[in-house]
């Protein structure tokens, strides 16, 4: 073997409207966050030539970033349109699609799902100046073959899933099935799966030092004959490892600058884009993905029980496929009308309402944000009745 191949994934989200309310409440908790965001880039700068980070970037955090209000809010602490502006180079920083308003993509309606994905790359396209991306980052790592057509639809390459979930269909041994790219098929059509290894992400999430990781994927991977690809993805902005603003105890400084000094002297691990490994070295056999999520701390992921354990949770995920049903009626119903800009806007803010409410954490939370969802429901039926008293 002669490189142990890491992806590092970090995914980057803030609920509608998060942003201004911590400013407003909890200023030091949003100032926190906005360095966490701003700290990537910068850090890479001196490591171009080694660093390789994926991020996916919801859209409603995307929003709030180029927002201009919030640009201007915020420019003492950080200087939002700066740090799009870096994100954008595509030397260290490689920008993963996801959903716009982060949903559980299996939880929410199938007539739904496609203006998410649309939604995203519309926002991400303008803001990073491209219009491809090759990864997908599924929103809390929901993810079930069911989505793969979809996936293909929107161009995506690549998934990641987490491993938890990933059966073979091909025989393979544990480290071949964890730490090579696989093919995964459904209804004709077929993705990449690329598996984020759950218990080295675990620690990234809560902190490590290089030398215990380094011996850790080289053990790992002592049986591999191949070149493999480990791939470890946590949210990148909460907890103090990452939000510490001292480089020396944080993220950035205790454990990935070992790990780029080591990489230049030409160590074992070498950082990768999952986009360049797979030029190289293509996916091998094919696997099945158990319908599920990642871990949350107290919940394994599957079943989704994190979001759907509750009564409450259960009841604002049976109105949402009530009111999404009308709503999408309503909608295909008009294409062939000759709509007033009234009742174009009525229908448009009856679907953006049903979008944002199916964002995760309005029931991530367990009963704590549920009401969250109602209340954007609330709001599209508003605007679906004012629809019809227009068109009648």
């Amino acid at each position: 073997m002669s490189a142990i191949h890491h992806a590092l994934v970090l995914n980057l989200h803030q609920p509608p409207g998060n942003l201004d309310h911590l400013l407003s409440e909890q200023p030091w908790e949003a100032r926190e966050i906005l360095y966490a965001y701003d700290r990537i880039p910068r850090f890479l700068w001196d490591y171009d030539d080694i660093a390789r980070v994926h991020l996916s970037l919801s859209g409603t955090l995307l929003e709030t970033l180029s927002n201009p209000e919030f640009q201007s809010r915020v420019y003492g602490i950080v200087d939002c349109g700066s740090l799009i502006w870096h994100l954008q180079n595509e030397r260290i920083i490689d920008i993963l699609g996801t959903g716009y308003y982060h949903p559980v993509l299996p939880l929410i309606p199938e007539a739904d799902r496609d203006e998410h994905l649309a939604r995203w790359q519309a926002i991400a396209g303008h803001l990073f100046w491209r219009n491809s991306f090759q990864g997908f980052w599924p929103p809390e790592m929901g993810f079930s073959m069911e989505l793969i057509p979809l996936l293909k639809k929107f161009g995506y390459r690549y998934v990641i899933v987490d491993s938890e979930h990933v059966e073979p269909v091909t025989p393979m041994q544990w480290h071949e099935l964890r730490y090579r790219p696989h093919i995964a098929r459904h209804n004709g059509s077929e993705i990449i799966v690329i598996v984020r290894d759950r218990e080295l992400s675990d620690a990234q999430e809560s902190g490590m030092d290089y030398v215990w990781f380094a011996k850790e994927l080289a053990q790992r991977t002592q049986c591999c004959d191949f070149e493999p690809l480990v791939t470890t993805c946590t949210d990148g902005e909460n907890g103090g490892w990452f939000r510490n603003t001292t480089n020396e105890v944080n993220f950035w400084g205790a454990f990935y600058r070992e790990l780029l000094d080591e990489a230049r002297k030409k160590s074992l691990i070498q950082p990768a884009f999952i986009k360049d490994y797979l030029d190289r070295f293509g996916a091998y056999g094919e696997v099945t993905v158990r319908t599920g999520a990642w871990n949350t701390g107290w919940h394994h992921g599957r079943d989704f029980l994190q979001w759907t354990g509750s009564q409450a949770q259960k009841d604002s995920l049976a109105r949402l496929q009530a009111v999404s049903g009308a709503v999408n009626q309503a909608r295909n119903a008009a294409v062939a009308k000759d709509l007033t800009e009234e009742e174009q806007g009525d229908l448009n803010e009856a679907f953006w309402r049903l979008l944002r409410a199916e964002t995760s954490c309005n029931f991530y939370w367990g009963e704590d944000w549920v009401h969250r969802c109602h209340n954007d429901l609330d709001e599209a039926e508003a605007c679906l009745q004012r629809y019809r008293v227009r068109a009648s």
